[in-house]
């Protein structure tokens, strides 16, 4: 049975990159069907397409393959590989730090590197620049077509053999809770970060309270300001700045109609700290 192809990159769509894997997928199976995350992550940016991974594999159906290539090391010798995870997942992708966040939501139980000799599009062995299509794209497919199986995709791997980004956790300490910055609602502006709602809860916060929020890229200090809880942009004026609940269950942080990143210079990762305080 035929799996979905879900593909990200930091190629944007404004050559033909994108286009030449879908190619490849397509000339492996024409009736795979083939589905794009994003292609606007920022260059050479792995975090976030570690990110993204994590933000958007939980809604696919066991067996799909995601192709992952944001990949600044491209033809040296990191190691190509298909990570396989506990929710049935299978992740194609350089072992850069890519598999990060996927790990924590989603356990990867299974890692093998991909056999180039076997996998790796006919007549494309003199190229080293382009292994999102010769290799991840082409790999990918044969996967999601069922044409080769998992297991040969080449060698296992061990399992907590691959690269890992640095994450921290957010601490409930007292009256407050500090987190990390971890991404943006890129096209609002918005601070999405690794702070669950329960540890509002946790903390007594309730819709409505002011709550002193200061941001620190690190260790320096970057913003400092009192905002309002609420549920959703239409509990402040145009213009003012909000804590709510995100689509992920997190907390995020607004200008009501504005871009919150944008107004204060604010990035992501984790050396951006956030500090929510209840007064």
């Amino acid at each position: 049975m035929k799996k979905a192809l879900v593909f990200q990159s930091d190629f944007g769509i404004s050559d033909g990159a994108v286009s030449a894997m879908h190619g490849v997928a397509h000339s492996v199976d024409e009736e795979l069907k083939q589905f794009t995350l994003t292609h606007e992550i920022p260059a050479f940016h792995i975090w976030e397409a570690s990110y993204r991974l994590w933000q958007t594999a939980k809604y696919w159906k066991e067996g799909t393959v995601f192709v992952s290539v944001v990949d600044p090391g491209v033809g040296s010798e990191r190691k190509s590989v298909v990570a396989r995870t506990s929710g049935g997942h299978y992740i194609v992708t350089p072992d850069n730090g890519t598999l990060t966040h996927i790990h924590e939501s989603e356990e990867i139980v299974e890692m093998r590197e991909i056999d180039e000799e076997v996998n790796r599009l006919p007549n494309s062995g003199e190229s080293y620049t382009f292994h999102g299509r010769d290799i991840y794209a082409y790999t990918g497919a044969r996967l999601a077509s069922g044409v080769i199986t998992y297991e040969q995709v080449g060698p296992k791997l061990p399992v907590d053999s691959f690269v890992s980004l640095p994450i921290q956790h957010p601490e409930v300490a007292g009256s407050e809770v500090e987190g990390t910055v971890d991404i943006l609602d890129i096209q609002f502006g918005n601070l999405w970060t690794n702070v669950h709602r329960d540890a509002f809860h946790e903390l007594g916060i309730r819709y409505g309270d002011s709550i002193e929020v200061t941001i620190e890229h690190g260790r320096r200090h970057h913003f400092h300001q009192l905002m309002t809880f609420g549920h959703s942009f239409a509990d402040t004026h145009k213009g003012e700045p909000l804590v709510y609940v995100n689509s992920l269950d997190h907390l995020a942080v607004a200008i009501n109609q504005g871009s919150f990143a944008k107004a204060y210079g604010v990035s992501t990762g984790p050396d951006w700290h956030i500090t929510f305080r209840k007064l």
